[in-house]
């Protein structure tokens, strides 16, 4: 009996993980990450590492919740939800920078600027590049980003840390849940436990596959179509935008973050 209710935990925990993957501010915050890449190999490791990330914060919360018998309060649930969808808002903007810089070349205010990519191991990025004294795009007061990129592109810590930070505060948002309904139907705190890790790998793996369905198309857009690579980074942008200010609203007032009448159930 043991060893059928063994194999049925990892079996559930993994197969759940990789669901749990699929949910939609999950493979929108991954999206906006992968779209600025321009290498399957990149957009693979981008999902691992957000899975990892998640899978971290799911075992700490989690696992304190299980072991310790942890009780998170109302208005701290909803301020872990509200990191993600701040996260989301962020994360779009971030990616609609390419639509500004597009919007002002058409508008010709930088007639003698223009945007090229660059290279750096497996991040790939654009920035505006001149060759004027005034209006070179290397200058580091006009291109923050490729200041960054210049000074941190190379080291891997930088590389590996955005979709980290990004799978940690999605943990934030679903640990909560996650610990308290396998701490329903699994008695012993230590299988519940067993069941939170599987659970982890199973998203590592989810995401990895999703963020190949969603690098694979870019990488051919960045080799061969250019201006199609821009509009699906816009795209990811605006829909990560919309959906982490809809999140906003929804936690800070519908559920009463804001107002001060916090109503929050994990799930």
């Amino acid at each position: 009996m043991r060893r059928v209710t063994t194999a049925t935990l990892i079996a559930l925990g993994f197969l759940l993980g990789m669901r749990h993957a699929t949910d939609a501010d999950h493979v929108i915050a991954v999206s906006t990450i992968v779209t600025r890449q321009g290498r399957l190999r990149a957009g693979i490791l981008i999902g691992g590492l957000w899975g990892v990330g998640h899978t971290l914060t799911i075992a700490v919360i989690g696992g304190a919740i299980i072991l310790f018998r942890v009780v998170i309060p109302p208005a701290v649930g909803l301020t872990m939800e509200m990191t993600v969808a701040l996260m989301l808002v962020v994360l779009g903007l971030w990616n609609l920078t390419a639509l500004v810089q597009h919007v002002r070349d058409q508008l010709g205010e930088s007639a003698e600027q223009h945007a090229h990519p660059h290279q750096h191991g497996d991040y790939v990025h654009s920035h505006r590049h001149g060759h004027g004294p005034l209006a070179h795009g290397h200058r580091d007061d006009q291109t923050p980003q490729a200041w960054l990129d210049r000074h941190f592109g190379g080291v891997g810590f930088y590389q590996l840390a955005r979709p980290l930070v990004v799978g940690v505060v999605h943990g934030l948002a679903g640990s909560a849940a996650v610990a308290l309904l396998v701490l329903a139907a699994i008695g012993d705190p230590h299988w519940a436990v067993a069941y939170l890790l599987l659970f982890g790998i199973g998203t590592i793996v989810g995401m990895m596959l999703i963020t190949v369905v969603v690098a694979a198309p870019m990488t051919y857009a960045s080799r061969r179509l250019r201006h199609v690579e821009r509009h699906l980074r816009v795209a990811s942008g605006v829909l990560s935008l919309a959906f982490g200010l809809f999140l906003v609203y929804h936690i800070g007032f519908v559920s009463g973050l804001f107002t001060g009448h916090a109503s929050w159930t994990p799930h």
